[in-house]
């Protein structure tokens, strides 16, 4: 039985095998990205059930995503396939220094066609946490719809609700829909977890005091703060501190980060730590994350995180 519900769109991932221009690559290795695919898969391998719901398209790739899915040992029961529409898929660059080029390619795709009846086949039961992204509702108008039905049931149901803006603008209508969209629905999850440069874009500022305070002013009451590599920074209720990052001598890739602290706090609530312990572990992931160039790969079992987390400290 499943802990936590997911609700977002898996895609290919063609990472280049070579330096240089894409259009120069011959070369790739396929992978799976998708930014709530990335926190299931951080949450199963510490040890904990999660469940994922998409649609992806009746084709190989779509067939490719359920099986690698399943063989991370994530719930697929609410998964459907369209005959239509196709699975979105991205191309990866390989760099040696700075973020890779990452174009998408997923208009149209089979998971922008969801909408409420997809969330209206969820089963609740043992469901203890949904964790949500401000990327689903960038898709289209029902999968927008699709989410805030989804925080609707959650909180029928009393779960706790967690939420990354996990910003994606070129998905957006506009900048304006995007940011009132995302601050609309985190003020109705129960703990956000922005980065500063997304808290610049949403509210003006990249000060985390200021995010913190701009947040618990909408009515969220626990703010987590990304501050790369030094931590990030704790609002809970009252009480304000700063959780220390873990220093990394090479970064190779930052993508991928922010679910993996996504993954370790929710593990962490999960399990009754602290909200500073559930922070530290979500800081160890996304430091182990940077150095790996998959956006998932580098993600923690439960022994891995717990030496690596014992020899830093």
């Amino acid at each position: 039985m499943s802990e936590v519900i997911l609700f977002g769109e898996p895609m290919a991932l063609f990472m280049a095998d070579t330096y240089g221009p894409l259009e120069e690559v011959e070369h790739f290795t396929r992978s799976l990205a998708g930014a709530e695919v990335n926190v299931c898969i951080g949450l199963t391998r510490l040890g904990h059930k999660a469940t994922y719901i998409t649609r992806l398209g009746d084709e190989p790739l779509g067939h490719y995503i359920e099986n690698f899915l399943k063989k991370e040992s994530i719930g697929t029961e609410f998964i459907t396939y369209d005959p239509i529409y196709k699975t979105g898929f991205q191309l990866k660059s390989k760099v040696k220094s700075g973020d890779p080029y990452v174009p998408y390619y997923r208009k149209g795709s089979a998971a922008s066609h969801m909408g409420i009846k997809e969330i209206d086949a969820i089963d609740f039961n043992g469901i203890k946490l949904v964790h949500i992204t401000g990327i689903p509702p960038a898709l289209s108008d029902t999968c927008r719809e699709a989410t805030y039905r989804l925080i609707e049931r959650a909180k029928e149901n009393h779960i706790f609700i967690t939420f990354d803006p996990n910003l994606r603008p070129a998905l957006w209508e506009s900048q304006e829909v995007m940011t009132q969209t995302i601050n609309d629905i985190a003020s109705k999850c129960h703990m956000i977890l922005p980065g500063t440069s997304e808290g610049l874009i949403l509210m003006g500022s990249e000060d985390p005091e200021k995010i913190a305070d701009f947040y618990q002013g909408l009515g969220i009451k626990k703010v987590l703060v990304k501050l790369g590599p030094d931590g990030a920074y704790v609002r809970d209720e009252d009480t304000s501190y700063t959780v220390p990052g873990f220093k990394v001598e090479k970064v190779v890739d930052t993508v991928g980060a922010g679910d993996g602290f996504a993954a370790g706090v929710i593990s962490g609530l999960l399990e009754n730590l602290s909200i500073k312990e559930s922070v530290l572990r979500g800081n160890a992931i996304g430091s182990i994350q940077v150095t790996h160039i998959s956006d998932n790969e580098g993600l923690p079992t439960r022994q891995e995180l717990d030496e690596y987390i014992k020899q830093r400290n």
